[in-house]
């Protein structure tokens, strides 16, 4: 992609209410705009890192055994009277009364519509256990949004939901999603604790929840639950085991702030020049940066490698701007790339490239013909 030509909004400043280090980060580099409180856009660097974190949860959910659906953002309030939750969430669900009368509401989370699911097609212990999840929208009417993506009222969760015979089932199911959890976040780049938590309204004996560190106060990026049979009681979401008797389900959930996840990353991934992206999350794997677009033989070598990049199916984002080596190299520190192509003096000189590795904040020296291949070497090693 030719800097040019893609919308890469950056700027010196950030926003008044930004409190937080990715809050700042994000608007300056260009990554989300504000809606509304709470409420933001996702501009096309930012939804490139969205995707990529999106990419990693997906391939550790289905190596665990889940297998991926899409459930409605909108539900029907009834079943939130069935499951006895639907004056648990307080303001903070969001409710509106249809066409015809039927109260409705955007969902916060899912274990009402997903136990309706199941409890329509799972019948027999033969069935069992079974793992299903999405990557979906949800909502919550936050009184205070606060830190950006961290606290806001729309936000991209990852959300699981095991069903087993038994809490011996249960314990197996909760211990495969836990280890996938802790496979995302060390993909991810993030540094995270285990800690036990308090199961709030969404129920169950035990919870767990997983903080990334980070100086904003509120990071948690997962959560995990043993719900037992809160809901399939409630639900009548039964089976027939094994001996012939009926069976409330035995559940567990598992969420993941994916949304959330890209600021935990910025959080314990940056320094005082701006973002330093963990090379399995960046918007780009390289930036192509030459210095001085009016010399014929920068500016062609230039366009050569970034040709090559392409060809080869490395993300590259070209900075073909006529700007100084100072402003690009500006806004090069802020965005994050993990690995930077320069050509410039020493080009000149030697017929050298200079590659900057962005979180050592050194250059490597090399020929131009094995630009390529030290760049996949690198991205393997990582």
């Amino acid at each position: 992609m030719r800097w040019s030509r893609y919308f890469l909004p950056t700027s010196k400043e950030p926003p008044k209410d930004a409190e937080t280090v990715s809050h700042k980060l994000m608007c300056r580099a260009g990554m989300i705009d504000k809606t509304s409180s709470g409420v933001y856009t996702y501009l096309p660097a930012g939804y490139k890192v969205l995707k990529n974190v999106e990419r990693i949860v997906r391939q550790e959910m289905d190596s665990a055994g889940a297998m991926e659906l899409l459930m409605p953002a909108l539900q029907p309030a009834s079943l939130w009277k069935e499951s006895g939750r639907l004056d648990e969430m307080g303001e903070e669900m969001i409710r509106f009364t249809d066409r015809h009368k039927r109260l409705m509401l955007f969902g916060p989370t899912h274990e009402e519509v997903i136990t309706d699911i199941i409890r329509r097609y799972i019948n027999s212990w033969k069935q069992l256990p079974v793992t299903l999840y999405q990557i979906q929208t949800k909502f919550r009417d936050e009184m205070r949004p606060r830190f950006g993506i961290v606290r806001a009222r729309e936000f991209l969760m990852k959300d699981a939901y095991s069903f087993d015979r038994d809490e011996k089932g249960l314990d197996e199911s909760y211990q495969k999603m836990k280890d996938a959890y802790v496979r995302i976040f060390e993909r991810c780049g993030l540094d995270c604790s285990i800690q036990q938590a308090d199961s709030g309204v969404i129920g169950g004996k035990f919870s767990e929840e997983f903080v990334a560190k980070g100086e904003c106060p509120e990071l948690e990026v997962g959560h995990i639950f043993k719900l037992g049979t809160k809901y399939s009681e409630t639900m009548k979401a039964l089976f027939v085991d094994r001996d012939g008797k009926e069976k409330p389900l035995v559940m567990g959930c598992y969420g993941i702030g994916v949304s959330r996840i890209v600021a935990a990353v910025i959080e314990g991934n940056y320094d005082k020049n701006g973002i330093v992206w963990p090379i399995s999350v960046a918007p780009f794997s390289v930036l192509v940066v030459p210095t001085n677009m009016e010399n014929t033989l920068i500016g062609s070598a230039a366009e050569k490698i970034y040709t090559s990049l392409v060809k080869d199916r490395i993300e590259t984002l070209y900075d073909d701007r006529d700007l100084s080596a100072g402003v690009k190299f500006s806004d090069g520190d802020l965005i994050g790339i993990p690995l930077w192509v320069v050509i410039g003096k020493k080009f000149i000189e030697k017929g050298k490239l200079e590659i900057k590795i962005r979180r050592e904040d050194r250059f490597v020296e090399v020929d131009t013909e094995n630009i390529t291949n030290w760049i996949r070497n690198y991205k393997q090693g990582k």
